[in-house]
C-alpha cells in the first residue's frame, strides 16, 4: 500500500514528533498543548510556516473555537493537508502529448538525486506500459552520463548520449529525432546539474527546450525539479532559484526516507505553489510514488505504536 510506503519513508521524521503528538492529543492545558504543537512543527522542519500556524491555533483557542485542547490534532491535520499540493489526477500525474512522444525535462542541482530519479521515473512509466527513451543532457559531468548508462542498461531502455562536453541541445535534438523514429511514448531528458550562473543555466535550458519544441509539438510537456528532502528548508531556497530560471511544472522530492525533516514538503508546497508530483521513499526502483498530500500528512502525524 502507498500509505505504508509513506509511513516507512517518513519514519525518521515521525519518530521525532511522536511524543509531542501524544501530548498534544491528551487533555492538557493550553500552554502544554501549544508547546507540544510548537515542538511538532519545528522538529519536522516546517520552517517559517510554524510561527503562523502556532499563532492561528492560539487565536482560535482563545476565541473558543476548540471545545478542548484535544481538538488541536485534527485541526493541525486539516490545516497541513491544505498547504501541500499534489497532482490533480493521481492516475495521470504528468501531462501527456496529444500525439507523439511526451517530453519530460528533469532539472536539479548535482547531488540532489536527479539521475536516480530519472531511472525511477523510467521504471514508473514502464510499469504503465510505456516505451521510454532517455537523453543524457548533463554532458558536462561524465559521472552522470555513466551512471545513467548503467541504469538504462538495467532497465533495457535506449539512452541517447554524446561525448563529454558536447552541446546538450544537440543531444536533445538527436533524442527527439530518435523518439519520433522509434515511436516512443515518452522522452526523458536529463539536464546539467549546475552551470556557473543563473543566466547560463537559463540560456542552456531555454536552448534545449527550443530545440525539442521544433521537433515535437508542445515539448517539453513537463519540467520537473528534483529536490533533496534531506536538505530541509534549503530545498525551498534551491527551488526558488530554479523557478527564476525555468518554468518548473512540478517537483520530485528525493531521499524522503533519509531525512528527519519531512515537514519541509509543507513549506515547498505553500511557498512555491508547485505540486509535488513524485516522492522517492527508498533506494529501490519501486520506492517511488505519486505524491498524495492526505496520505503524506496522515503518515507524518500518525502516532508511533508503543
Amino acid at each position: 500500500m502507498v500509505l505504508g510506503k509513506f509511513r516507512k519513508g517518513l519514519e525518521r521524521t515521525r519518530n521525532r514528533i511522536s511524543q509531542a503528538l501524544k501530548r498534544l492529543a491528551g487533555d492538557q492545558s493550553a500552554e502544554i498543548s501549544l508547546e507540544a504543537l510548537e515542538e511538532i512543527l519545528y522538529t519536522a522542519d516546517v520552517g517559517p510556516l510554524a510561527g503562523e500556524l502556532l499563532e492561528e491555533v492560539e487565536k482560535k483557542y482563545k476565541k473558543g473555537d476548540f471545545s478542548g485542547t484535544g481538538e488541536m490534532p485534527q485541526f493541525l491535520r486539516q490545516r497541513l493537508s491544505g498547504l501541500v499540493q499534489g497532482p490533480d489526477d493521481q492516475a495521470k500525474p504528468l501531462s501527456r502529448a496529444d500525439k507523439g512522444p511526451s517530453v519530460i525535462l528533469i532539472v536539479g542541482v548535482n547531488g540532489s538525486g536527479k539521475t536516480t530519479s530519472v531511472a525511477k521515473l523510467v521504471h514508473w512509466y514502464q510499469s504503465h506500459g510505456c516505451q521510454v527513451l532517455v537523453a543524457a543532457g548533463d554532458t558536462f559531468r561524465a559521472a552522470a552520463v555513466e551512471q545513467l548508462t548503467i541504469w538504462c542498461q538495467r532497465l533495457n531502455t535506449e539512452l541517447i548520449r554524446a561525448p563529454h562536453g558536447a552541446d546538450p541541445a544537440a543531444v536533445a535534438h538527436d533524442a527527439a529525432e530518435a523518439a519520433l523514429a522509434r515511436k516512443a511514448d515518452v522522452l526523458i531528458v536529463d539536464t546539467a546539474g549546475r552551470l556557473h550562473t543563473q543566466k547560463n543555466l537559463m540560456q542552456e535550458l531555454e536552448k534545449v527546450s527550443r530545440v525539442i519544441s521544433r521537433k515535437i509539438d508542445g515539448a517539453p510537456h513537463e519540467i520537473l525539479l528534483v529536490l533533496d528532502a534531506t536538505t530541509g528548508q534549503n530545498a525551498v531556497q534551491q527551488a526558488r532559484r530554479f523557478q527564476e530560471c525555468v518554468p518548473v511544472s512540478g517537483l520530485i522530492l528525493a531521499k524522503l526516507d533519509g531525512t528527519a525533516k519531512g515537514g519541509a514538503v509543507l513549506s515547498v508546497g505553500r511557498e512555491l505553489k508547485l505540486p509535488v508530483k513524485f516522492v522517492g521513499l527508498g533506494e529501490q526502483l519501486d520506492d517511488f510514488e505519486v505524491f498524495n498530500p492526505q496520505e503524506f500528512v496522515d503518515a507524518l502525524l500518525e502516532p508511533q505504536e508503543a
